[in-house]
C-alpha cells in the first residue's frame, strides 16, 4: 500500500456534541435490518467540509459509512440523503464505481435525523488538482481513470436501473441559468456589469441539448475515491447535486479548474506533471461518450464561470442578511466580479 497520501488530505475525529449518535439504538437497528451485522466496536465522524455529517463504522469484520441530515431545522429540499442513496443503489446495478448501498432509514427516532448505510472503500481523497505529492505516472493514471469514469457515468441507462423520474428531462442549462439568474438577484449588493450581459446573453444562446443523462453535479477529484494502489478510480463520492440533466454541462464543470487553477492553466505546466491539457482531456472524453462538445466549448465554461459567480454572490447575500458568517465576505464579492467577467470575455473570444 502506497502511504504518502494517507492522512492528508482525508480522516476521521471523535464525533463532535452536535453531532452525537446513540451507539445502542444504532446497533440494535443495524443488528435487525443488516444481514450479518456485528457489534460496532468504533464510532467516528469524517473530517472535512460535508454538509451531511458522515461517519465510520467499524464492527469485529466490516467497515461502514453512514450519511445523516444534519440535526437542526433544514430547508426542504436540501441535505437529500434518499436522493443520495437512492442513486448510489441504481448505480450498484453498473459498473460505475459506487460503495454498496445497505439501507435507508426515514425513521427519525432511530438516531434523530434520516440516514442511510453504504460500504466503506478503502482510498484516498485528494484536494489540489495538480497532486504535488504524485509521479507524473500516478497523475496520469489518476486522470485517465477520472475521465474514464465520468464517460462511464454519462453512458448509463438510468431509465434500465429505475432513475427515469430522478429529475425533468430536457432544457437542463436553460433551468440552471434560470434558476442561478435568480439566487443572483435575490442576493445582489452591487451591479457587475458583465453579469448583467451573462443574465441576457445566456438565455438566448443556449447550447444544442444533448440527450438527458444521469449527472453527478459536481464531479471533482475532491469527490473521488483513489485507489493508492492502481491510482484509478475506487468510488465516486458526494451525490447530493445528481440528477437528469446534460452531460456535457456536467463534463464541462468538472472542467472548471483549467480555468481557475494556475497549473492546469498552464499547458507546459500540465505536460511536464504528465497531467493532459485541457484540449486533450476534452478529446479523450469526446471519443469515449461520442459528444460533439469543442465548439461549444466555450460557451458551456462561460455557463460554469457564471454559476459559480451566481454562488459567490449567495455566500455575500448571506453575509448581508446575517445568515452567514461575513470573515471573508469581500472575497467572495471580489470571486463574483472575476467569475463573471471571466466568463464573458471568454464567450465573447
Amino acid at each position: 500500500m502506497n502511504t504518502k497520501f494517507k492522512g492528508e488530505y482525508s480522516g476521521t475525529k471523535s464525533v463532535s456534541e452536535r453531532h452525537e449518535i446513540n451507539q445502542e439504538d444504532l446497533e440494535k437497528y443495524l443488528k435487525s435490518e443488516v444481514k450479518n451485522f456485528e457489534d460496532i466496536i468504533s464510532l467516528e465522524e469524517f473530517i472535512g467540509g460535508q454538509s451531511n455529517p458522515t461517519y465510520l463504522i467499524k464492527t469485529i469484520s466490516e467497515s461502514y459509512v453512514l450519511r445523516r441530515k444534519p440535526p437542526g431545522k433544514l430547508l426542504k429540499s436540501a441535505h437529500a440523503v434518499d436522493r443520495e442513496y437512492k442513486v448510489i443503489a441504481a448505480l450498484n446495478k453498473t459498473d460505475v464505481p459506487v460503495p454498496k448501498a445497505y439501507l435507508h432509514c426515514e425513521d427519525e427516532s432511530v438516531i434523530g435525523t434520516e440516514f442511510f448505510l453504504m460500504s466503506f472503500v478503502e482510498g484516498e481523497v485528494m484536494w489540489e488538482p495538480h497532486i504535488p505529492k504524485a509521479t507524473e505516472t500516478e497523475r496520469q493514471k489518476i486522470y485517465q481513470s477520472m475521465n474514464d469514469t465520468i464517460a462511464k457515468l454519462h453512458s448509463v441507462d438510468h431509465v434500465s436501473i429505475g432513475l427515469e423520474d430522478f429529475g425533468k428531462p430536457g432544457n437542463y442549462v436553460g433551468r440552471q441559468i434560470a434558476r442561478w439568474s435568480k439566487q443572483y438577484l435575490a442576493s445582489e449588493t452591487r451591479e457587475i456589469k458583465s453579469m448583467n450581459n451573462l443574465m441576457e446573453w445566456l438565455p438566448k444562446n443556449l447550447p444544442i441539448e444533448k440527450e438527458t443523462k444521469l449527472v453527478h453535479g459536481d464531479f471533482s477529484l475532491s469527490n473521488v475515491m483513489i485507489d493508492l494502489n492502481s491510482f484509478g478510480i475506487c468510488a465516486i463520492l458526494d451525490w447530493e447535486l445528481s440528477t437528469l440533466g446534460d452531460p456535457a454541462a456536467d463534463f464541462s464543470y468538472h472542467c472548471i479548474q483549467y480555468k481557475l487553477n494556475e497549473v492546469l492553466s498552464n499547458e507546459k505546466e500540465c505536460k511536464s506533471l504528465g497531467i493532459p491539457t485541457e484540449r486533450e482531456y476534452l478529446t479523450m472524453y469526446e471519443e469515449k461518450t461520442g459528444y460533439e462538445i469543442s465548439k461549444e466549448w466555450n460557451l458551456y465554461m462561460g455557463f460554469n464561470l457564471f454559476k459559480l459567480a451566481a454562488i459567490s454572490q449567495g455566500i455575500m447575500g448571506r453575509v448581508r442578511d446575517g445568515t452567514a458568517a461575513g470573515k471573508n465576505a469581500d472575497s467572495f464579492g471580489e470571486n463574483a466580479i472575476m467569475m463573471a467577467d471571466a466568463a464573458w470575455k471568454l464567450i465573447n473570444e
